[in-house]
């Protein structure tokens, strides 16, 4: 199988999001046909509303100072589904992403033509799989697991992690989650489970340190508290909320017995596409993938304390998400609102955008129809000391870059 087949048989099971299908059961048949290539690693699983991604890729930096070889599963990707899987740091190869998509797929085409499952696996119940299969080839000492949505029911919690942590939990996803912050932190409390170390990091909410810290009552878990670090330290990732990620990143890293001296190293040496993404140029360009209040809320608090002006902000979004509250937001901190929509079923609608940005925008406004003509707009008229910040949605990063 060539890469580019790999990608399509991939799409072809549908959009990881308008096909998802939560549950273990697939998932748990489709490893066992390959011979449950989770069971031949350690495996810390990442759960959590924001900040997981950054928690695995500082814990990933700091595995592999300190000698441990590493297995990376993230998502979503950016521009190349092979960002999703790392061994070692490295991106999968094209070449081995596709020997193990055609491996994984002969596996779930046999569990549909013997009845043994009614469906062929989705989209991210492959590629969990595939990421799995490339792992125990390269022979990883540990995989670093970032949950995909929720946990109770998500493909990654089949690799029965021995280590679990638990990010900050907001609102997202309600139409798949709950509609409660309660019901969100049950769904991913659930990776909780008897004889596992849990990690858990600062909440804002106090409902869901409740739902949390019950969770481990009722599997006789001990909860590890991850608190901040008391002293200074160089993060390699920006912001200030990416303080508490260092949090869980240092307490899951203690757990494993890594010293000090390599937890700081990696934490200083980390590096995470998308997210708070500085590329120095003239002007300055800003990529940070918030999608929900709270990732709005550390965008928002980076611009105002280290954003340069004139500040254009390039916006697009899905339209399941807190489009007025993340337009509250944003929308006045920019002097120049670049309005755009997304090749993607889910993508909000310029009119709807327009709609939001009318209420809160304090700068002109342009409406482009395609991420080409936005990136041209925000060059040609944002100046060479100004600011272009790209945000919304991490499939708008994604395109950003694929045009620049």
């Amino acid at each position: 199988m060539h890469f580019d087949d790999a990608v399509q048989y991939l799409l072809c099971l549908g959009h990881e999001t308008l096909t998802i299908k939560l549950g273990l059961r697939n998932t748990e048949l489709l490893l066992q046909s390959l011979d449950n290539p989770e069971r031949t690693f350690r495996a810390v699983q990442i759960a959590g509303t924001n900040g997981k991604g950054s928690t695995a890729v500082m814990l990933d930096s700091i595995c592999r100072v300190a000698g441990i070889k590493t297995g990376l599963y993230t998502s979503p990707h950016l521009v190349s589904i092979t960002e999703r899987i790392r061994i070692n740091g490295e991106q999968i190869s094209e070449e081995d992403f596709a020997r193990h998509t055609g491996t994984v797929r002969d596996a779930a085409k046999h569990l549909l033509d013997n009845n043994e499952i009614e469906a062929l696996p989705t989209f991210f119940e492959h590629v969990t799989a595939i990421a799995l299969l490339a792992f125990r080839e390269a022979g990883i000492e540990l995989a670093i697991l970032e949950t995909g949505m929720g946990g109770r029911l998500d493909s990654t919690t089949a690799a029965n992690a021995s280590i679990v942590a638990i990010t900050q939990i907001a609102m997202d996803h309600e139409q798949y989650l709950g509609s409660t912050i309660e019901s969100i932190a049950s769904e991913k409390a659930a990776i909780i489970r008897p004889g596992v170390k849990a990690i858990i990091g600062k909440q804002q909410y106090p409902e869901a340190l409740s739902v949390l810290l019950q969770r481990c009552e009722e599997t006789g878990v001990q909860p590890i508290f991850a608190m901040p670090p008391t002293e200074p330290i160089r993060i390699g990732l920006r912001g200030k909320h990416q303080l508490q990620n260092v949090a869980i990143a240092i307490a899951v890293a203690q757990s494993l017995s890594i010293s000090n001296k390599a937890i700081l190293s990696g934490i200083e040496t980390a590096s995470h596409p998308g997210r708070l993404e500085l590329i120095s140029n003239e002007p300055d360009i800003l990529l940070d993938g918030a999608h929900n209040p709270a990732g709005a809320e550390a965008l928002r608090d980076y611009l105002i304390e280290f954003g340069r002006r004139p500040l254009t902000l390039v916006f697009a979004a899905m339209s399941d998400k807190q489009l007025t509250l993340l337009g509250e937001m944003l929308f006045p901190l920019a002097d120049h609102l670049i309005l755009t929509t997304l090749d993607n079923p889910r993508a909000a609608s310029l009119e709807t955008l327009e709609a939001i940005a009318t209420q809160f925008a304090v700068g002109s406004i342009t409406k482009t129809k395609t991420i080409p003509d936005a990136v041209e707009s925000a060059r040609r008229d944002t100046p060479r000391q100004g600011m272009i910040c790209v945000t919304g949605s991490l499939y708008l990063i994604g395109e950003w870059k694929k045009h620049t």
